[in-house]
């Protein structure tokens, strides 16, 4: 259980918008193949730091922390001079809010163009578009401040995030890329059922096994089924971006 909820992490990548908005504004698409070599090589680095920390604090502290994600600032406090241990408590505070702008950045934007200009105002004037874009970023960071008032470790928020995102987006994704039968229903049915399934799992089902996993294969069955109900797409997204890039050409 443990493997399969360990490895399950994976499944998440597809669905997670803050990594797939660097692909989207990538400069030029040839640049992903290398953009892909120099992602996956800092995330390794990252993955083998992370492990030795946790390595290196089990061998140098005695008795266990009370808050075992303490571990780095513990050995950094603990064995590097002031001045330096200063520096490198900053680089934390510089990660957490590398990702926590990254995040706050994609919503917003994805309620103020998805949500408010699609539905709401579609002629909205760019004054408008900025003063709502501010205010959903506010009300983003309070409902995540509320959530982190809450309690739980740090791993527990970004696990339920993660599994929710990848459940939710992880599937509909790459189906609409590389599956002509995929609809709009489909995709929208993948979404709910993903999401509904974690949500579920995480609060009322409980257990050993990571929600991603039942998330992900409910999102799948959804997306087939009610793809399935519909008539196919005449065009596949594959295709019509070739169509739209030889048109440009």
């Amino acid at each position: 259980m443990a493997i399969v909820s360990g490895l399950a992490w994976g499944l998440g990548y597809f669905g997670q918008p803050h990594i797939l908005a660097r692909f989207m504004g990538i400069r030029d698409a040839a640049l992903v193949p290398v953009a892909r070599r120099v992602g996956t090589t800092w995330v390794a680095i990252c993955l083998a730091g992370a492990v030795l920390v946790g390595v290196a604090g089990i061998a140098f502290f005695d008795t266990p922390l009370d808050n075992e994600e303490t571990v780095f600032l513990g050995l950094i406090t603990e064995t590097m001079p002031a001045w330096i241990a200063g520096i490198l408590l900053t680089a934390v505070l510089a990660a957490v809010m590398s990702t926590a702008d990254s995040q706050l950045l994609v919503t917003s934007s994805a309620l103020t163009e998805d949500v408010y200009r699609a539905y709401l105002h579609r002629d909205a004037p760019p004054r408008t578009l900025l003063w709502v874009g501010r205010l959903t970023t506010v009300a983003v960071a309070g409902v995540a401040l509320w959530l982190a008032l809450r309690g739980g470790t740090v791993l527990d928020l970004v696990a339920y995030a993660w599994a929710g995102f990848g459940a939710a987006f992880g599937v509909p994704l790459p189906l609409s890329l590389y599956w002509r039968r995929m609809t709009d229903v489909g995709a929208l049915a993948g979404m709910l059922a993903g999401a509904v399934t974690v949500v579920l799992w995480n609060n009322v089902v409980g257990g050993d096994l990571y929600e991603i996993v039942p998330g992900v294969i409910a999102s799948a069955v959804a997306c087939v089924a009610f793809s399935a109900l519909g008539s196919p797409p005449r065009r596949d997204f594959v295709t019509q971006l070739a169509e739209a890039e030889a048109a440009v050409e």
